[in-house]
């Protein structure tokens, strides 16, 4: 990840929408789906709050760079499943290349330019652009404040009032 000083390892919701780029209509509806998971904290029943590690803003910021090149969310899905059987929790470490129906995965030159090669119309995502972008986001982000801490002894239910006689 980056060099710069002190970089969060989780992100909440707010910052993981800052940082990607989208709504949070759209983060909530894809972790519900299970397109993507909150992998640093999921959600568990009312009140509680999703965090999201790095690996997933990638993930996030793959998904919202192929909705914004055109590609269907059902093909999205289809691509990732692909992406998970070929890396599993490595989505980030190969460029991708999609021509039609078909998801290439490509980590040399000559991989790119066979696969382009292959038909009209192929998009090639390059992971490291992906990467550079989300690194300064995170960078540009202000530093989140921990939530307070109650330290106050807990309460027993027990009366302190005095009994008369």
């Amino acid at each position: 990840m980056s060099e710069h000083g002190q970089v969060a390892s989780d992100f909440s919701s707010p910052q993981t929408i800052e940082i990607v780029g989208i709504t949070y209509r759209q983060l909530d509806y894809w972790t519900r789906t299970e397109l993507v998971t909150s992998t640093a904290q999921g959600a568990e029943g009312s009140g509680s709050r999703r965090r999201y590690s790095y690996n997933d803003l990638l993930e996030l910021k793959l998904i919202k760079r192929l909705l914004d090149e055109g590609i269907a969310l059902q093909r999205v899905r289809e691509v990732f499943d692909y992406l998970r059987d070929e890396l599993g929790e490595e989505v980030a470490s190969a460029d991708l290349v999609i021509n039609g129906n078909q998801s290439l995965l490509v980590r040399t030159d000559e991989q790119i330019l066979d696969a382009l090669r292959q038909g009209q119309g192929a998009l090639y995502l390059r992971m490291e652009g992906l990467i550079e972008e989300v690194e300064a986001a995170v960078r540009e982000l202000p530093v989140e404040e921990p939530l307070p801490v109650d330290t106050a002894e807990p309460q027993t239910g027990a009366s302190t009032a005095q009994t008369g006689s």
